[in-house]
């Protein structure tokens, strides 16, 4: 489910190739987090909680 106020951030972060599992994750991690990163890639310690949220191996969890 998409937060209207988070659809145009998600949106920047979205890359094409990816665009169905980005969506997923980015929709996930903003529902959780309740914040995007600026821009479409990196910038992840604006948002805290997108940055720690790991998976179970321990790599990112929010693209």
């Amino acid at each position: 489910m998409l937060n209207v106020g988070y659809g145009v951030e998600i949106g920047a972060r979205i890359l094409n190739i990816y665009k169905k599992p980005c969506l997923l994750f980015c929709n996930k991690c903003c529902a959780k987090c309740l914040c995007v990163p600026p821009g479409t890639y990196g910038n992840k310690e604006v948002c805290p909680c997108y940055n720690n949220w790991k998976t179970m191996l321990g790599g990112p969890k929010c693209p």
